[in-house]
């Protein structure tokens, strides 16, 4: 079964392509043997978490050709594990170190709780296999009482896209941008840094601006992102480039016929980030301009750019592979920011009570860094993963924090009551 376009790219991109998302649940942890029976009973007939990497001599640039295979179902007692320490640990140890090869590319670790108890099924996988959406939609299926997953063959007829939006997009996405400032890419080691956000600081500070609809979180996230860049590197004038620095906000393709498909069915629009202002009310509103126009920019991909790079990739492999290999560079993509809400009817593993969720966002090249902020009913966990200094995830998820927390003070009145700094979470 061949690649699709998403999944070479992620392939080829340079990066361990590590990605996670973990359900953090109250209560008494149960054996690994029922986790292993839930996901036997619920993810068995799941063809993508079945499908194995098969290499095979091709004309690609690197001698060789990607296919799907799928040598028959996982097996639950290699792929379901205990993890022997808490989920921050856990993050931090895997997201350089992709699943082995030779089995389907996921692992689904049962972990403890720490000080606070409770425990944590956290879902691990290759990026290739799997996106954000699809970690949501494998984990919502282990949930008491979940609807079963629903695929779809149907593929919806696009849009006609005019040629003044095309020829827009393809400057967007050729346009020069810089990585994050490093003294040298031998310096850089990967860090992960979790932090729990209370709930009203988040909406408090998706008040801004005044007298408008308000901020959505992956507005108020990008925008936070822009200022704790800013507070950690300085104004765009003291980079060593005037290039602008550029966010990757993926956007899901699906649509409602195949809303529950598994694999990558997704795109990455970039957005300047508006470093050269310092207030932050004004950073959200460029930023809430800018992503305002992702549906319509995703739209042009789904339509026209990815059609025209698959059939580039089917008549000229070679040609492919090194149009694929380019986004994954950190001067096109500075950082990833996604915002992603849990909307899950059922809160339930056996009876143990949901808590919060967090993601583990893929690990870039050098001079890169990524923001996923995972939002249930009850709670908020932001995740960065940097690619930097050492403990730089630390410093700009705290910087990221104080963002959000300085524009939820600078609400209106009475409306910023109840938030206060945030936390490391557990387990």
């Amino acid at each position: 079964m061949r690649l699709s376009l998403a999944d070479e790219m992620l392939l080829r991109n340079g990066c361990s392509g590590v990605t996670g998302l973990a359900a953090v649940f109250t209560g008494e942890p149960p054996s690994l043997e029922e986790v292993r029976r839930r996901v036997a009973e619920r993810w068995t007939a799941l063809s993508r978490l079945n499908q194995v990497l098969h290499f095979t001599p091709g004309a690609d640039e690197d001698g060789r050709r990607a296919h799907w295979a799928v040598p028959g179902p996982f097996h639950p007692d290699e792929h379901v594990l205990d993890a022997d320490c808490e989920l921050h640990e856990l993050w931090a140890h895997l997201v350089n170190r992709p699943p082995p090869g030779g089995a389907p590319l996921w692992r689904l670790f049962l972990v403890p709780g720490g000080s606070e108890g409770g425990f944590a099924l956290a879902l691990v996988a290759q990026h290739v296999l799997m996106d954000g959406h699809s970690l949501t939609v494998a984990l919502r299926a282990l949930m008491d009482g979940a609807d079963p997953v629903r695929t779809s063959s149907l593929v919806p007829r696009p849009p006609r896209i005019p040629l003044a939006a095309v020829a827009r997009e393809l400057k967007a996405l050729t346009s020069p941008g810089q990585i994050l400032p490093l003294p040298s890419p031998d310096q850089a080691e990967p860090s992960v840094a979790v932090r729990l956000l209370p709930v009203p600081t988040l909406r408090a500070a998706g008040r801004h601006p005044k007298g408008t609809r308000g901020a959505t979180p992956n507005e108020l996230l990008t925008s936070a992102v822009a200022g704790a860049l800013r507070t950690h590197f300085g104004p765009l004038k003291d980079w060593p480039s005037a290039r602008p620095v550029y966010a990757c906000v993926p956007c899901d393709l699906r649509t409602r016929e195949n809303q529950d498909e598994l694999g990558n069915v997704v795109t990455a629009i970039r957005v300047a980030l508006p470093l050269g202002l310092a207030d932050p009310v004004a950073r959200l509103r460029v930023c809430q301009g800018a992503l305002q126009a992702v549906p319509e920019r995703a739209g042009v991909h789904a339509a026209v750019l990815l059609p025209l790079a698959e059939s580039v990739r089917r008549m000229a492999p070679w040609a492919g592979a090194r149009l694929t290999g380019r986004g994954g560079r950190p001067s096109y993509m500075a950082t990833v920011t996604t915002a992603v809400r849990w909307r899950a009817r059922s809160t339930t593993f056996q009876g143990r009570e949901l808590g919060h969720m967090a993601g583990l966002p893929p690990l870039s090249r050098p001079g890169g860094a990524s923001f996923l902020l995972m939002q249930t009913p009850g709670a908020c966990a932001l995740t960065a993963v940097c690619h930097l200094l050492p403990g730089s995830a630390d410093r700009l998820a705290d910087a990221v924090v104080q963002e959000i927390d300085t524009l939820a003070r600078m609400a209106e009145p009475g409306h910023h009551a109840g938030h206060a700094g945030a936390h490391r979470p557990g387990p």
